[in-house]
């Protein structure tokens, strides 16, 4: 009888202990969140372009940080066939830093395509890819490369290569 009055007295020391430890890391784990993304606007003398990507990373350790991303895309092209192209998308990022200036990165993108032409059917279509990237980190600017396994040149709309550059900013 005594033993199973120790017992309940053990447990619920531990699970008070674990209670208080998660309440103090709660506060704590609001910073562990990053937002931001990045942007690009482009002008030239038969297109311009604008694009938006936010995310939010989540960080489970220095090392480790993982997190969603939106993706959208405007794109208006004013050569010999005229089109407006509208993409818009998420993605699923992972960061793994082996080293403290290195950042290696893998993300998944699934975008939908809407091409308007002035004298064609319009094409409406999702695209995929999977990036895996190597960059360089300091402060909260992330540089670097990326490469897309699933890359197709034959029907890749967005990219004219498998390997794009990376800039990210987090705050």
């Amino acid at each position: 009888m005594h033993k199973t009055t120790y017992l309940f007295i053990c447990l619920a020391l531990i699970n008070f202990s674990v209670t208080s430890q998660n309440a103090e890391n709660n506060a704590s784990n609001k910073d562990n969140f990053r937002f931001g993304g990045g942007f690009n606007i482009g002008l030239g003398n038969s297109y311009s372009t604008f694009s938006i990507s936010p995310s939010v990373i989540y960080d489970f350790s220095e090392e480790f940080g993982a997190g969603l991303g939106l993706t959208y895309v405007y794109v208006k092209s004013k050569s010999t066939v005229s089109s407006t192209t509208n993409l818009f998308g998420g993605s699923i990022l992972t960061f793994y830093k082996p080293i403290h200036y290195i950042q290696l990165s893998t993300e998944f993108e699934q975008l939908k395509i809407n091409q308007k032409y002035t004298f064609y059917d319009d094409i409406s279509q999702w695209q995929s890819a999977l990036y895996f990237g190597l960059e360089y980190v300091s402060g909260n600017v992330a540089l670097g490369l990326r490469y897309d396994v699933l890359y197709d040149k034959v029907n890749n709309i967005t990219q004219s290569s498998a390997l794009t550059p990376v800039f990210r900013f987090y705050f």
